[in-house]
C-alpha cells in the first residue's frame, strides 16, 4: 500500500484506537480526531484520501461534517459510521456522497478490507457497478437489509438503470411489501421495457399461486 493518508473521526477514544490498529496492516499513514470541529481543521491543514467519520458525535455531529466535506472537497472518500440499526442514517450518508459504511459493533477485518478495496480503485470513484455488485453479493448472504442500501446507492449514482431497482424489488418481496416489490419491478420496466428480469418477477407475481421463491435477481 503506498502513502495515502487516512482520517480517523469519532469521539470515542477505544473506536480511535481499534481503528487505527486495524489499519495498521496496511501500512497506511493514519491520523484521527475526536470531533467534526477538529476533524474539519486538519482537513484545511493536510490532504487524505479517506475519511472514517463517525455520524453520532456532540457538538458538530458526522452528518454535518460530510456536507461541508462533500461542498469542499468532493474528492475525499468517506466511510461512515452508524450504530447497529441506523441504516437510514447511512441511506442519507450515502446520498450525501459517503462511499460506503460501517455499523458498530465494528468489525476488525471488515474495516481494514473496507479501506483496502477503497484505497486501491487508484483515485477512481466509485460507480453504479461497484454497488450493485456488492448488493447482489450481500443478498447472497440474506443480509437483505444492508444490501438495500447499496441498491439505493447505486440509484443515486445511476437513477436510468434498471438493476438496482429491481433488487430492491426482490427485497420487499422477502419483506413481504408485495404492493412495494410490484413497484419496484415496474419502475425498472419503465427505465428499459426490454429489461427481462423485472418482467419475469412481475409475472411471477401474477401467477397463481403467488410465491416468492423463483425471485429472479439478475
Amino acid at each position: 500500500m503506498d502513502s495515502r493518508r487516512v482520517l480517523i473521526v469519532d469521539d470515542e477514544k477505544n473506536i480511535r484506537f481499534s481503528l487505527s490498529k486495524a489499519l495498521e496492516k496496511l501500512e497506511v499513514p493514519v491520523e484521527t480526531a475526536d470531533s467534526g470541529e477538529e476533524a474539519l481543521g486538519k482537513l484545511t491543514q493536510a490532504d487524505y484520501d479517506l475519511m472514517l467519520l463517525d455520524l453520532r458525535m456532540p457538538g458538530m455531529d458526522g452528518m454535518e461534517v460530510l456536507r461541508q466535506v462533500s461542498q469542499q472537497l468532493p474528492e475525499l472518500k468517506v466511510i461512515i459510521i452508524t450504530a447497529y440499526g441506523s441504516l437510514d442514517l447511512a441511506v442519507e450518508a450515502m446520498r450525501l456522497g459517503a462511499v460506503d459504511f460501517l455499523q458498530k459493533p465494528i468489525d476488525v477485518t471488515q474495516v481494514r478490507e473496507m479501506v483496502r478495496r477503497i484505497l486501491e480503485k487508484q483515485g477512481g470513484a466509485q460507480v453504479y457497478e461497484d454497488y450493485l455488485a456488492i448488493a447482489k453479493e450481500l443478498i447472497g448472504e440474506r443480509d437483505f437489509e444492508v444490501a438495500a442500501v447499496y441498491a439505493q446507492k447505486a440509484i443515486f449514482l445511476n437513477p436510468d438503470r434498471p438493476e438496482a431497482l429491481n433488487l430492491l424489488g426482490g427485497i420487499a418481496e422477502v419483506k413481504r411489501n408485495r404492493r412495494e416489490a410490484k413497484e419496484y419491478y415496474q419502475a425498472a420496466l419503465k427505465l428499459d421495457p426490454a429489461y427481462a428480469w423485472a418482467q419475469l418477477n412481475l409475472e411471477r407475481m401474477d401467477s397463481r399461486p403467488y410465491s416468492k421463491r423463483d425471485i429472479v435477481w439478475g
